[in-house]
């Protein structure tokens, strides 16, 4: 949490400055709306104290956001993922469920459109670990762990889109849970890689 309170308002001071290099363009607020759907996977990795188990690796997952355009560098929106981390090879698995509310400034280019932004939200995050055994040999297994968690998290991204169209672009982003609820920090964690596409309207 110390390292998040230094973090966070450098990353918000450093949006605003941004953002602000374009505040003399006079447009109106609404210029429209996007949604679009992402793929994503990247690296995590952490201990489980209670269980005295390193876990980690390659998560795979699916999710999607929409976006409302105000003046001509800030959105507002929200996005949501699903992402599964399987372990031990036995069917074990670490599970995140997570969404919430974005504010994000982006700079348009003719082909690319650098973004950074933050997601406020939470989710859940459900482990089901099997210690010994496995989960196909329909045997009663007596050393599993089941463990469910709700979370309440910041989520700060950069990114870029690739425009192939007005109306299509390609994305590219990561992302980094930041669990702001006491006494609940989510292990394993890392950097998320997003790959997908947005339609623009």
């Amino acid at each position: 949490m110390k390292h998040l309170a230094r973090i966070l308002p450098v990353f918000a001071i450093i949006l605003l400055i941004f953002n602000n290099l374009h505040c003399q363009e006079r447009t109106k607020v609404y210029q429209g709306f996007d949604g679009g759907m992402m793929i994503h996977s990247g690296f995590l990795t952490g201990d489980l104290s209670p269980i005295d188990l390193k876990v980690g690796g390659a998560p795979v997952g699916l999710g999607g956001v929409v976006r409302i355009h105000l003046g001509s560098h800030w959105m507002i929106g929200s996005e949501g993922y699903v992402s599964t981390l399987r372990q031990l090879h036995n069917g074990s698995y670490i599970r995140y469920g997570w969404g919430g509310l974005l504010t994000e400034f982006y700079w348009p280019f003719k082909v690319a459109m650098p973004y950074a932004g933050l997601t406020i939200g939470g989710g859940s995050q459900t482990m089901m670990l099997l210690l010994e055994g496995d989960s196909g040999d329909w045997q009663k297994e007596d050393n599993a762990v089941f463990h469910k968690q709700g979370f309440f998290a910041l989520s700060p991204f950069l990114g870029c889109d690739f425009i192939i169209s007005q109306r299509f672009h390609l994305t590219l982003k990561a992302d980094y849970l930041c669990p702001i609820t006491h006494n609940k920090m989510l292990t394993p964690n890392g950097v998320r890689i997003f790959v997908g596409f947005v339609f623009y309207h």
